[in-house]
């Protein structure tokens, strides 16, 4: 959990507001910020660093795939966050959350499961079993 993470994008490059409902898919690079409701994925795209907001009067129904998520609204869908996840106060998540580092703060709520993702796995190498030979 103290491990190198990623800097966060400190950018909002889009803004969705308090009175627009998106049914459909979004994805994004950048920063994005949500304070409206949106009934679809949000997926951010490429290789650097990505960073959504969602405010406490957001609405997300659908899964969210990011590298940072701060979440102080309410999400119905699991949220998978490559870097780093934080928990508002406010924050209501019904899903599972996938994250390699995360904070909660006092008043958040999940219903599911927490998933830490662990480089282990990247890091290990099969190495063949070679038999000892048999006395000849």
């Amino acid at each position: 959990m103290f491990g190198k993470t990623e800097k966060p994008q400190s950018q909002i490059d889009s803004l969705i507001g308090v009175g627009t409902h998106i049914d459909g898919n979004i994805n994004f690079s950048g920063g994005l910020r949500v304070d409206g409701r949106v009934t679809g994925n949000i997926v951010a795209l490429g290789e650097k660093s990505s960073t959504l907001v969602l405010s406490d009067q957001a609405v997300i129904e659908g899964k969210i795939v990011v590298s940072h998520a701060v979440i102080n609204g309410t999400v119905s869908g699991a949220i998978h966050a490559s870097e780093y996840v934080e928990l508002q106060p406010k924050a209501k998540v019904s899903g599972d959350i996938h994250y390699k580092a995360m904070e909660i703060q006092l008043g958040a709520s999940v219903d599911g499961m927490l998933h830490h993702m662990d480089n282990v796995q990247a890091d290990n190498k099969v190495v063949p079993l070679i038999p000892a030979s048999q006395g000849d």
